[in-house]
């Protein structure tokens, strides 16, 4: 039903947000993904982030926990495994490039009032809403 899938669009938002706040508020850290998983992969040869690690692992874990409760990932994903991969060298680049991710600079930045997070966020919108019309509408 459609209102279920509202329903759990609105508890996964709250859930990042209070993820977010609490990452914040407990460790002064910002939840976005690109920098937590450069610095968890920078610690392997230098100093130690255990932190970074389990909310890693979490990203992962999470979605085996609410599973049994109805809450699903898709099963699928349309596109070739080239498609694919050059879609995350795409975002892997752009994040090195807008100095962040979505979720650093749409989830937390966007709630620290940043400027140039707003700035960031309406980019990666913008540009998702492009690609959408153009692989859905135009080609």
């Amino acid at each position: 039903m459609m209102t279920d899938t509202y329903l759990q669009a609105l508890l996964g938002g709250m859930l990042l947000g209070l993820g977010a706040s609490l990452l914040m508020l407990a460790n002064g850290k910002i939840a976005g993904i690109s920098g937590i998983t450069h610095q968890a992969l920078r610690s392997l040869t230098s100093s130690p982030s255990g932190w970074r690690w389990c909310f890693l692992v979490g990203l992962i874990v999470a979605p085996l926990l609410v599973a049994p409760f109805g809450l699903t990932l898709p099963d699928a994903i349309p596109g070739s495994m080239w498609v694919l991969a050059a879609g995350g060298l795409l975002v892997g680049i752009g994040t090195r490039v807008g100095s962040g991710c979505t979720s650093g600079h749409g989830i937390c930045g966007i709630g620290r009032l940043s400027k140039r997070s707003i700035v960031a966020t309406l980019t990666f919108m913008a540009t998702a809403i492009a690609t959408v019309t153009v692989t859905r509408h135009l080609l």
